[in-house]
C-alpha cells in the first residue's frame, strides 16, 4: 500500500508543477507559451539514467562510464531546462514574473522525477520496471 500512497503523491506533485509551468505561460499578465519549450527537457532528463540502468549490471559497487556519462547527460539537460526561461527572461521573451513561475515548476517537476526514482528505482516488489 506504501508504493499506492507514493505513486498518488507523486502524480500530485507533477499536476502541481505543470501548473506552475502552464501559469507562466496562460495568465493573461504574461500570455507568451516560450516555456512550454520545457516539456521536452521534462521527457528527455530521465531516458539517459533509464537506457544505462538497462545497459549497466549492477553487481560491482563501482562506478562506470556508462553511468557516469548518463548521469553527465542528465545533469546537463536539467540545467539546460533551468537556463532557457532565465534567457527567455534576459532577452525580454517573456516576463520576469513568468520566469519565477516558470522554475518553480521546474523545481518540483525534478523533485517529482527524482522522487519517482528513489521510490521505485530500487528493484523490490513494486518497482517501476515492472510496468
Amino acid at each position: 500500500m506504501a508504493g499506492i500512497k507514493a505513486l498518488i503523491s507523486l502524480s500530485f506533485g507533477g499536476a502541481i508543477g505543470l501548473m506552475f509551468l502552464m501559469l507562466g505561460c496562460a495568465l493573461p499578465v504574461y500570455d507568451k507559451y516560450w516555456p512550454l519549450f520545457l516539456l521536452f527537457f521534462y521527457i528527455l532528463s530521465p531516458i539517459p539514467y533509464c537506457i544505462s540502468r538497462r545497459v549497466v549490471d549492477d553487481t560491482d559497487s563501482a562506478s562506470n562510464a556508462c553511468k557516469e556519462l548518463a548521469i553527465f547527460l542528465t545533469t546537463g539537460i536539467v540545467i539546460s531546462a533551468f537556463g532557457l526561461p532565465i534567457i527567455f527572461a534576459r532577452a525580454e521573451v517573456i516576463a520576469w514574473g513568468a520566469c519565477a513561475l516558470v522554475l518553480t515548476g521546474n523545481v518540483v517537476i525534478f523533485g517529482t522525477i527524482l522522487g519517482f526514482f528513489l521510490v521505485f528505482g530500487s528493484n523490490d516488489d513494486f518497482s517501476w520496471q515492472q510496468w
